[in-house]
């Protein structure tokens, strides 16, 4: 049984009306928030309309605000943001579904102007108002918007669209604009053009399955591009036009990116198993992977050979990927495959060469390797290490002392160095290379 003392609402309501008063004006003092989150529970005994009219005032006043929100601050802004939102979609549209959707769209609006004087690098911000987009279409429903008014409302959002908060807004209302709507759409942006017209036609010519006007909003030269004939393609294919869909993706221009071929091949794969060309699906996925060493493809591959046919090559693969002009690359794959032996003996192979400045490849692959290849995660280690103190990267400097540190540990664990130098010998050039690094060594030291 929950002691007396436990904060719990049975045992706050004990205190009475009175007592919880008292303690709420305490604990609301010098707390803005919960301020106004008292002020809007005060305005709910008037009604909606007591909410609503609570809302639209504190909604002005973020509109009117001209404070820079650095990231210090950035937390109380989300909290009041979203005190707003619930406010709007919970109480007022309970009641009054066509007030919620107004006061919806004047939260929405607001968006350009918090997003302008907002230090947004967590992308929390502007996900407050794509989440907010998501209540848009039920409310409409619910109040029953006229499609006219509705497609008004979705032009005037496009049109400040500033930080890409509503680029989601065309498919999400869909289903409530209809055809109607949509069609209404469509000719306004073929007749006004602008900026955001193309990304608003395609939108709407996927939502209405019309898969020429989709392809009618790139020109041939953007087609030869592998990442829009890759998009164009599947859409061709999701209408039962695998053959045109093919042609596209063959008209296409070979890029030097793997990303935006790996892109073009999936894509161009979904095709032939469409045509039923399994077999030239097998060669694109085969292809794919020794471009890209995608563990993805090659087990896509992999599982579609005969038995015994797939340990070959699996062999054959590995041998690829040591051979393979990235060596970084050809790490990150053994490690994730994985294949801890090989990727050992991949370190081993490069000796000193690694590039420290790719921590994201190398932190996790010393990491992995620590226990059963200390020799080859030493390796990797002192390459980040040299890395950050050779640039002065004081960022990464406890990042440094920490692999430091690792290496001083595995040193123990390793018997045979295999010409490569011992670790006091390597703390010694270290010192002596580095001892500028004062905040460096003063970091290791604590």
């Amino acid at each position: 049984m929950a002691s007396k003392r436990t904060l719990n609402a049975h045992n706050l309501e004990q205190l009475g009306a009175a007592a919880l008063a008292e303690l709420l004006i305490e604990v609301s003092s010098g707390s803005a928030l919960i301020q106004r989150r008292l002020r809007l529970a005060l305005a709910a005994a008037d009604g909606a309309d007591g909410v609503a009219q609570a809302v639209r005032k504190r909604l002005t006043a973020i509109a009117r605000a001209t404070a820079y929100v650095d990231s210090r601050k950035r937390k109380a802004l989300l909290a009041d943001l979203e005190v707003q939102h619930q406010a709007i979609t919970g109480a007022i549209a309970a009641a009054d579904p066509s007030l919620a959707f107004e006061l919806l769209i004047r939260f929405l609006e607001l968006a350009d102007g918090v997003l302008a004087r907002s230090a947004d690098t967590t992308g929390a911000v502007i996900g407050v108002f794509q989440g907010a987009l998501a209540d848009l279409a039920p409310l409409a429903a619910a109040a029953s918007i006229q499609t006219d008014d509705l497609v008004e409302q979705v032009i005037e959002l496009i049109a400040s669209n500033g930080y890409g908060q509503f680029d989601g807004l065309i498919p999400s209302m869909a289903a409530c604009l209809g055809e109607q709507g949509l069609v209404q759409l469509q000719r306004f942006f073929e007749a006004h053009g602008g900026p955001d017209a193309t990304a608003a036609l395609l939108q709407i010519a996927e939502a209405r399955g019309d898969v020429d006007a989709y392809r009618a909003q790139f020109t041939a030269q953007q087609l030869r591009h592998p990442s829009i004939a890759a998009d164009l393609a599947l859409h061709l294919l999701a209408a039962g036009r695998p053959g045109e869909a093919l042609a596209v993706l063959d008209g296409a221009t070979a890029q030097a990116s793997d990303w935006l071929m790996s892109e073009w091949g999936d894509a161009r794969i979904a095709v032939l198993e469409g045509l039923g060309r399994s077999e030239e699906a097998q060669q694109q996925r085969w292809q794919l992977f020794c471009s890209t060493l995608s563990i993805p493809h090659l087990r896509a591959y992999l599982q579609r050979l005969d038995d015994f046919a797939d340990l070959e090559a699996e062999e054959r693969a590995f041998q690829i990927a040591e051979q393979h002009p990235q060596p970084l690359l050809a790490l990150q794959f053994l490690i994730r495959w994985p294949d801890h032996r090989r990727a050992a003996r991949h370190v081993l192979n490069h000796g000193e060469q690694w590039d420290g400045e790719a921590f994201e490849v190398l932190a996790p692959a010393a990491e992995q390797l620590s226990a059963a290849h200390p020799l080859a995660a030493t390796i990797l280690l002192r390459a980040m290490v040299v890395f950050a103190l050779s640039t002065g990267r004081a960022k990464r400097y406890r990042h440094a002392a920490e692999h430091l540190r690792s290496c001083e540990r595995l040193a123990a664990e390793i018997e045979d160095w295999q010409g490569l130098e011992s670790q006091a010998s390597f703390m010694g050039w270290l010192r002596e290379a580095f001892a500028r690094s004062r905040s460096f060594w003063q970091l290791l030291e604590r």
